[in-house]
């Protein structure tokens, strides 16, 4: 980016962690070329770190919060303004965004590698993924370490053509026209990988049988 980006965060940022903002909005410049010019990405680092800057003093991760998070509402941009849409889009929703939705995002990118857009959002997300739910995922070969807690963004619920709620209650957005399941899971806060497990599988088979749905064969 030529020009200075805009930063003025409640909570002050390092030099370091602004430097690696920059750079996130370089890399997402060059993935979106030809879709969103570099103002549209700037104004959206800009506002996903807004959102996201009450959480930046436990977070040592937030620029990588802030590229993935921009990320997301850039692809769910895309896919209601460009008309990106030979893929469907799934949303897992839940409040604190820090287990059941990691499992059931991690299996889905897993079993559908790019055939689907993949979102996840919490109405009130925590601030790191349950180390737990990490070490269950990985006994299936899935990593899910990488997978940091985030609000959900208006353009990526009217995006997702498949809404899953966990739990979030009335807290969960209503678009019209969108498929919706409810999910009725143990939460695995707090738990010991023994009790993680069947909540685990339970949600492998869940996604199995929402890929079936969606007519996508999973992958190996």
């Amino acid at each position: 980016m030529d020009e200075e980006v805009p930063m003025e965060p409640q909570v002050k940022l390092t030099t370091e962690e602004i430097l690696l903002i920059k750079q996130a909005a370089q890399r997402l410049e060059a993935k979106f070329e030809g879709t969103f010019n570099a103002e549209t990405v700037e104004r959206h680092i800009i506002d996903s770190l807004t959102r996201l800057d009450s959480r930046a003093k436990f977070a040592a991760w937030m620029p990588v919060l802030i590229e993935r998070f921009t990320h997301d509402r850039l692809i769910a941009l895309s896919r209601l303004e460009v008309g990106t849409l030979d893929r469907p889009g799934v949303l897992f929703l839940c409040v604190h965004n820090a287990g059941r939705l990691q499992m059931a995002a991690g299996y889905l990118r897993h079993f559908a590698g790019d055939r689907v857009d993949v979102f996840t959002g919490g109405s009130a997300p925590g601030f790191g993924t349950n180390k737990v739910v990490v070490a269950a995922m990985a006994e299936e070969g899935i990593d899910v370490s990488q997978e940091y807690p985030k609000p959900w963004a208006d353009e990526i619920s009217r995006a997702a053509d498949v809404i899953v709620s966990m739990g979030c209650g009335d807290a969960c957005p209503i678009y019209p026209g969108k498929r919706y399941e409810d999910w009725e899971l143990d939460d695995p806060s707090g738990q010991s990988i023994e009790a993680v497990r069947p909540i685990r599988d339970d949600i492998r088979g869940r996604v199995e049988a929402l890929l079936v749905s969606l007519e996508l064969t999973p992958v190996s």
